[in-house]
């Protein structure tokens, strides 16, 4: 478990520690136009990924898989480091997105190999805090390092850590145990790399094309011809990457939405709130970081607490609601601050809020790990995996949208002083001191409008959990270990053409 925590705190890390870094790098590298490419690149090739290590993993045996995407991890993280030019960055970026990909969606299906359904909850909620945890972290690290050393330390960094978990891990885990032989599903793996591209670039790059841009249109129908494909694809496969039952599984269908709806709302949290801080109450990234703390306690009680709930099979969809309800509570709070929100009351909302966050992500896999044979654990802890990082791409995209627009329609009638331009937040400083309370006013309300935005999407993620019926296919091995051979029972939806 030790192994498993690292590899998952440094494959989190790479998602948010080279945001505070950008600026330096661009300088750097000399590459400010396709700077934004250094975060897609990790984000896009991590997603892409995710159901073919699934997959593997389920056919060839998870330890030998999760060693080799560690290695790939750490080896691109070297390749990062020593980057001399922008193109070699992003090409090691997309290698080391490979690797974190593969080490987290098979450190979830390793967790449901060796740990007993009615244990699964308690452990997974501990990889949740880490992952929690590391996208606050992951930006100070960042900028600690880029400030004090360098910023190829952001990617170096990995390796003496990497190393060790590496080597507990090839001693530690278990023997791995292969599936049934069978050909690879290349055709369904391919398709769904590129559908996963497509939903990343139009999340990513949506608001710098322009939504109604020919790009963007043009990859909205390409994704959505592809996905039209995928399941016939499927169907026909001798080992599907994403086995047709799943999607006519009311539990993982259900849970899969209501991870990418939380994760867009969780996401549109930690990667703005720190932003408002630093803007509005002019706090430096450090400080923003300490004002954070109660979400991430938050988080972290509560994950702690909805694992060791979620023991028993009845309670994960009463964990579900109370954790989307908290954190709906949470975004409707947010949605009142403003430019004189006081620190008590933003550490009451950053508290409530968190508390939210926690209880959903690991309580949605616990549901369709314990809801899946054995032999598909893999491929089931890749669909959640897969639907939670599109849901951060979405929430980052949406919310960004909403904030950088929202902003530019209540500061556009000020003047544009000493270089402050009503689309860039960051140029509020250049703003005469009298005119700065008014452009501080309005980011604040934007932001507090976007998460009001926000919020809608977990109200659908309440509906879908209303009609959750988690699986109670291990409630006979709640108390026992981890058994290879199970089987999955439980209601069934259509799946899309059926």
């Amino acid at each position: 478990m030790s192994a498993l925590i690292l590899a998952v705190l440094l494959a989190a890390l790479d998602q948010t520690i080279v945001s505070t870094a950008l600026p330096r790098i661009a300088q750097d590298l000399n590459g400010f136009d396709d700077i934004a490419w250094v975060s897609a690149a990790y984000l896009l090739a991590s997603t892409a990924v995710t159901p073919l290590w699934g997959k593997l993993g389920d056919m060839f045996g998870r330890k030998r898989l999760y060693l080799t995407a560690t290695s790939i991890f750490l080896i691109a993280s070297v390749a990062c480091g020593l980057a001399q030019n922008l193109p070699e960055l992003i090409g090691a970026r997309v290698l080391q997105g490979v690797g974190g990909g593969g080490m987290i969606v098979l450190t979830f299906a390793l967790v449901g190999d060796i740990v007993a359904p009615g244990e699964r909850g308690r452990y997974q909620g501990m990889f949740g805090s880490v992952y929690g945890v590391a996208s606050i972290v992951g930006p100070l690290l960042g900028g600690v390092f880029t400030d004090q050393l360098s910023w190829r330390w952001a990617f170096l960094i990995n390796l003496p850590v990497g190393i060790v978990a590496l080597a507990v891990a090839a001693r530690a885990l278990p023997a791995a145990t292969r599936g049934a032989k069978a050909r690879i599903d290349y055709l369904g793996a391919t398709l769904l790399a590129a559908i996963a591209t497509g939903l990343v670039l139009i999340t990513s790059f949506g608001e710098r094309w322009g939504w109604g841009s020919p790009a963007i249109v043009g990859l909205i129908v390409a994704t959505l011809a592809l996905a039209a494909l995928l399941l016939p694809v499927e169907r026909r496969a001798a080992a599907p990457v994403l086995p047709p039952a799943m999607l006519g599984s009311r539990t993982v269908v259900f849970s899969s939405l209501i991870g990418f709806f939380a994760n867009a709302a969780m996401f549109a949290v930690l990667v703005y709130l720190p932003t408002y801080l630093q803007i509005v109450h002019g706090v430096s990234a450090t400080l923003s970081g300490i004002h954070m703390l109660p979400l991430v306690a938050g988080l972290v009680i509560s994950q702690s607490l909805a694992g060791r709930w979620a023991a028993h099979v009845e309670r994960l969809r009463t964990i579900l609601l109370a954790g989307l309800a908290a954190n709906l509570a949470g975004l409707l709070l947010l949605g009142t601050i403003g430019a004189a929100t006081d620190t008590w009351a933003l550490s009451g909302y950053f508290l409530i809020t968190g508390v939210g966050i926690g209880m959903v992500p690991m309580v949605v896999l616990t549901t369709v790990q314990n809801s899946v044979p054995a032999a598909d654990l893999g491929a089931a802890s890749a669909v959640v995996t897969f639907s939670r990082s599109i849901g951060a791409a979405f929430g980052v995209a949406v919310f960004g949208t909403l904030l950088n627009t929202g902003f530019a329609d209540r500061a556009h009638a000020l003047p544009t002083a000493g270089g402050f331009d009503a689309a860039r937040p960051d140029t509020i400083g250049h703003l005469p001191a009298a005119l700065r309370d008014t452009a501080l006013d309005a980011f604040a309300h934007a932001t507090a409008t976007g998460y009001l935005w926000i919020a809608p999407t977990l109200a659908v993620g309440v509906v879908l959990a209303l009609f959750l019926r988690p699986s109670h296919k291990a409630d006979d091995e709640l108390s026992g270990t981890a058994d290879s051979t199970s089987t999955a029972t439980e209601e069934a939806v259509p799946a899309a053409g059926a």
